[in-house]
């Protein structure tokens, strides 16, 4: 039986660089459990309330200027946070020692073990005394390669606490790479003189790659491979000195915290600094937000698996729940087939308060809630609102989930979304209630968004104390990545949803670099268009690139997913395929009847069955699938789009 085809294990499918692209509703009915709900019973007016968003209304500036360009500003003050977030956690842990902090199972799905935030509190100054003694700063970094945990946690604390920057790279940089080029670039441009592996032996090729270019240095292990690793544990035993607190006392709002890397989805992954003072004004712009201040609220209880190498897992989630004072479990599940069954178990317990995930997430959380009401009861028991990045919902899905929180609690759920990118932190959020998707919500308290004019769109631009001063070590390309009047170009277009009413939010509107012409001189979105074919294709497809530069028609190179192709080969054997391939055409021809003009309608399809490659630069480690790289790369298939090929898996489309 043949294999099907690749979905990376990393991450989730059809992300974007920054947060949020567009999806086209799709399908008339869909069934939550035993009843089918019509789609007309959420689409009318008589739609129930949504429950309680304790966060402030929208209200912003717009400055509209003679060259076109438009400043929007909120009109909300951002909340007044220390600029240090050693200072944060220290404070919260003296303000709730007692209180469960991070959590993680056993090994096998075993029990929850983990720490109170006093013994956090004591692990972070231990591991902070530790770096001390060896000699770590600013100048000497601790990368970190494996994926979140209990000890990743711990030792981000702890070098929050000493000054040193620490730097978290995808765990697929290790385990997937054959060459592990990107790691040693990684590895390389920040000059690490520690590196973090949970499980030593799983990464043990890695770990012998990175001391092939520095025998010097440190491996620290949970497992004591290799050999001469130094054993995280130990670490953890070292006795606090009042140098600890004299390292606290010297930050800055300048000083690195962390460092990020960009997902390769334009080049080779850029290294972004990100300042205490960066990270520290999300956090008060979102606090600014809120309706209660953070001691008149409830600490959130919440279940993470979103990966901390990435800016909404390592730095929104993360350093919020530091801020909050709250509880945060940590997830082992991931949301692809073999794994998403552990999230369900974890969700029987765990009900948490506030829930953000991929949209791949909210799509199996779906299927299984609409089966399983014990599930749907323990889910929407405490939960406030949920929260996607990544991607967006499609309509249909954020219809099921409406649907979900209605049968269950008789209420509409808010469901809300940030927008931002690794040079940025979060710069705009949706913080009320909506009744669509695809919006990216307006500018955070502090932030200013810059609207300019680039050919039929309008480019997205921004500036304020959360976004980067530049690249480490790059200075030709930070130069080029900010414009005359020091806005971050973020290469993303996005217009109003309603000129006349600025209050009413932004929609994306797709990525700039990425649109191209047809021979017809007619513009193609490929931004918005792409997730609408994928979406429009669901579940039979995975992801697809759009070509069609200077070509007669829009013609699709697609990847099924792993699921719709075992079950088309499972079926239909050696012709699995071939069916697959003629199904997804007929989908494509439903949404072309759909799709108005040429610029939306595709002509011709292929199947994909290899991978994207991660070494290649076809998909990063956030599993966003590079469209200039693949079609560069696969231009043979490019060709056999517009030629008379009889290849297989290559279909008409009507």
């Amino acid at each position: 039986m043949p294999t099907p085809p690749y979905a990376s294990p990393d991450a989730a499918p059809a992300t974007a660089q920054p947060f949020v692209s567009a999806f086209k509703r799709n399908g008339s009915l869909r069934r939550i459990s035993s009843y089918a709900v019509p789609r007309s019973d959420f689409m009318t007016e008589n739609k129930p309330p949504f429950s309680l968003l304790p966060q402030k209304r929208p209200s912003t500036h717009v400055e509209r200027r003679e060259d076109g360009s438009i400043l929007i500003r909120s009109n909300h003050n951002p909340a007044d946070v220390p600029p240090n977030l050693a200072a944060i956690f220290r404070e919260r842990s003296e303000a709730h020692p007692d209180r469960s902090f991070l959590l993680q199972r056993a090994p096998d799905h075993g029990p929850w073990t983990g720490v109170t935030w006093a013994e956090a509190r004591a692990a972070a100054d231990a591991i902070a005394q530790w770096l001390v003694i060896q000699g770590f700063d600013e100048e000497n970094p601790v990368m970190v390669i494996s994926g979140n945990s209990l000890e990743h946690g711990l030792l981000t604390l702890g070098c929050y606490t000493a000054a040193v920057p620490i730097a978290p790279i995808s765990p697929a940089y290790s385990l997937i790479s054959n060459d592990h080029e990107k790691l040693l670039h990684c590895f390389r441009k920040i000059g690490a003189k520690a590196v973090f592996a949970k499980e030593g032996k799983l990464h043990a090729d890695a770990l012998e790659r990175l001391r092939e270019v520095a025998p010097e240095l440190i491996v620290i292990t949970c497992d004591s491979h290799p050999k001469d690793a130094v054993h995280f544990a130990e670490i953890c035993r070292t006795e606090a000195t009042a140098e600890v607190d004299e390292r606290v006392a010297a930050i800055k709002p300048e000083t690195v915290g962390k460092y990020l890397f960009t997902s390769g989805s334009t080049g080779t992954p850029k290294c972004v600094p990100q300042t205490h003072g960066m990270m520290a004004t999300v956090i008060a712009g979102q606090e600014g937000l809120a309706e209660e201040s953070r001691d008149d609220r409830d600490p959130p209880v919440s279940l993470e698996w979103m990966p901390w190498s990435h800016i909404s897992g390592g730095n929104i989630f993360f350093n919020g729940y530091m801020w909050s004072g709250g509880t945060l479990y940590l997830d082992e599940g991931k949301p692809i087939p073999d794994m998403f069954g552990t999230t369900i178990k974890n969700l029987y317990e765990i009900s948490p308060t506030v829930f953000g995930s991929a949209p791949v997430a909210f799509a199996m959380l779906a299927d299984a809630m609409e089966q399983d009401k014990k599930l749907r009861r323990s889910f929407f028991k405490n939960v406030i609102s949920l929260g996607y990045g990544g991607a967006t919902l499609s309509d249909d899905l954020y219809d099921r989930l409406q649907a979900l929180a209605i049968a269950e609690t008789g209420k509409r759920i808010p469901i809300t979304t940030m927008y931002g990118a690794t040079e940025t932190q979060g710069i705009t959020m949706v913080h009320w209630e909506v009744d669509r998707v695809g919006l990216i919500g307006l500018p955070m308290p502090g932030t200013t968004l810059k609207l300019v004019p680039n050919g039929q769109k309008m480019e997205v631009r921004v500036k304020g104390p959360s976004v980067t001063a530049g690249y480490k070590d790059d200075p030709e390309k930070s130069a080029a990545a900010f414009d005359e009047e020091g806005f971050y170009k973020l290469g993303d277009a996005a217009r109003f949803m309603d000129e006349n009413d600025p209050d009413r939010g932004l929609i994306f509107d797709g990525r700039v670099t990425e649109d191209f012409k047809l021979d017809t001189g007619t513009w193609v979105s490929v931004g918005t268009l792409r997730p609408e074919i994928v979406a429009a294709c669901s579940p039979l497809v995975h992801d697809c690139v759009v070509a069609g530069q200077d070509r007669p028609f829009i013609g699709i190179l697609a990847w099924p997913s792993p699921a719709a192709a075992q079950k088309y080969v499972g079926e239909y054997g050696p012709d699995g395929m071939e069916k697959l391939a003629d199904d997804i055409a007929a989908r494509l021809a439903a949404f072309n009847a759909q799709a108005g003009g040429g610029s939306r309608r595709v002509g011709r399809l292929m199947l994909l069955t290899d991978p994207p490659s991660l070494d290649a630069g076809e998909i990063t480690d956030k599993g966003y699938i590079n469209q200039g790289t693949c079609l560069d790369h696969r231009s043979s298939a490019v060709e056999a789009l517009y030629s008379e090929s009889d290849a297989p898996l290559l279909r008409d489309v009507g």
